[in-house]
């Protein structure tokens, strides 16, 4: 939360964001714990003999992104923005295509992580 409204002003209020090595880190721990939910949902999801386990995967971890689109809608009304319909088109717009790389992103984390774990799992049953 801290992060992403640091993130938010630095790329929409022109100021200068200089904690990469930081936010680098917060990242890398948002992958893998995008991973291990998903690992954690499709596991359930198999235990309860679903086999459907792709899309969920992926949907799933991607799931973060409409948390951040939703934070950018709250964090865009707490300023006092221009009344012209194109800041609106532009800021939204900006945000959607930034909200959906981040979706692409942590979705083909959460479904390469659970192919892994699937592969593992029904790699070590032994069929005689």
């Amino acid at each position: 939360y801290v992060e992403l409204f640091f993130i938010m002003t630095s790329l929409w209020m022109d100021q200068y964001y200089y904690v990469f090595g930081f936010t680098f880190i917060v990242y890398i721990i948002l992958l893998l714990t995008c991973a291990e939910v998903t690992v954690l949902l499709v596991y359930y999801q198999l235990c309860a003999e679903n086999h459907r386990w792709w899309w969920f995967s992926f949907l799933t971890s991607g799931s973060t992104a409409v948390y951040m689109f939703m934070y950018s809608v709250f964090w865009f009304r707490s300023l006092e923005p221009s009344k012209i319909f194109i800041t609106y088109m532009l800021y939204f717009g900006y945000m959607f295509l930034i909200s959906f790389g981040m979706f692409l992103t942590t979705g083909a984390v959460g479904a390469l992580s659970c192919f892994w774990f699937t592969r593992k799992i029904f790699g070590s049953i032994k069929v005689d």
